[in-house]
């Protein structure tokens, strides 16, 4: 029920004893946790070793801002660039697309992390929290980006999830630091912000994170807390089965039902699968909210472990990797 972060770059007792606490299913590496490839690969076998081979490890590993490992990985642009290359060679922005989800993909499997919260599936609509972490402002583009990122990310051996549903692009604030509202009606949201996560779907993506966003015209809760949303809407009318995120809980926007164990509670009891609990300093309280409930069905998280990946040195010797890098840094040099 719980991804939960860790403090440093080695595992220290108190976590141990979290990696084993009923309810706790993966954890989600930040750039604090990164110190090196080598160090990352031994953290990351750490964790299998407190905690099973079939605990979660995960990461926000977009492309540009939002690149958790650095040093000794690929420097992806941001999809925006992707984006850009589109308004003039479409093909060619397909391929670029299916190329960089490709790259992040094997460099992430290649060193044992399971997926990526990848593709961003919003549009570009001035959101300060979103900006060139999404491919385009037309929503039938970014939809059809999304879809080659989702395929490029299968083909590197990694599950896709798209984020942030029902759509975060055209609200100006960042729900990292202040309340979202997003007051357009119903009908502008669905003909614009759901096309790319329908999008994302059809390409079979394996799950899907809701927002902290609020759309009154639909719901008075976020989204991520909104059994409108997530059952009534991503379940029922997009007939979506696989898992539903919940957010970060340390984030300003989720403080709209109370404090941590509330917030755990209140994802839960709205449909979300699993639910993002990033700060240490919120994972106590947070395994203490979940305990007694009961997991969500395995067919919905067994997927996010996706497929075997490749080792580094076998990455590294593929010629076709050196020509995807070439191209796809070419974008945003």
């Amino acid at each position: 029920m719980l991804i939960v972060g860790l403090g440093g770059t080695e595992l220290a007792a108190h976590e141990r004893e979290w990696l084993t606490a009923p309810g706790v299913s993966g954890t989600i590496l930040f750039s604090r946790n990164i110190a090196s490839r080598e160090q990352a690969t031994a953290l990351i076998a750490s964790v299998r070793d407190v905690a099973g081979e079939d605990f979660l490890v995960c990461v926000d590993q977009e492309g540009g801002r939002v690149q958790r490992f650095r040093e000794g990985f690929t420097r992806l642009p941001p999809v925006a660039a992707i984006g850009r290359l589109y308004d003039t060679d479409p093909v060619e922005a397909v391929n670029r697309a299916e190329e960089h989800a490709w790259i992040m993909a094997s460099e992430m499997r290649a060193i044992g992390v399971d997926f990526s919260f990848a593709p961003v599936a919003d549009i570009d609509r001035g959101s300060r929290a979103i900006g060139n972490r999404a491919f385009h402002a037309d929503p039938v583009v970014a939809a059809e980006l999304v879809q080659a990122y989702v395929r490029g990310m299968h083909l590197g051996g990694m599950a896709a999830v798209l984020k942030h549903f029902p759509g975060h692009g055209s609200v100006l604030e960042d729900t990292h630091e202040s309340v979202a509202i997003d007051r357009r009606g119903r009908d502008e949201i669905f003909r614009d912000d759901l096309l790319p996560f329908v999008a994302g779907m059809e390409a079979h993506a394996e799950a899907v994170m809701a927002a902290h966003v609020t759309y009154p015209a639909v719901d008075d809760r976020p989204a991520g807390y909104s059994r409108v949303w997530i059952e009534e809407i991503l379940r029922g009318e997009l007939g979506f089965r696989g898992c539903v995120f919940g957010d970060d809980i340390s984030m300003a926007a989720a403080g709209s039902v109370g404090g941590i164990a509330a917030r755990a509670a209140a994802h839960l009891e709205a449909g979300c699968d699993l639910v993002l609990a990033c700060f240490p300093e919120v994972v106590p309280e947070a395994i203490a909210a979940v305990e007694g409930r009961r997991p969500s069905p395995a067919e919905r998280i067994a997927p996010l472990k996706g497929a075997i990946g490749s080792t580094w040195e076998g990455l590294v010797d593929n010629p076709q990797r050196e020509r995807f890098i070439a191209r796809v840094t070419a974008l945003e040099p």
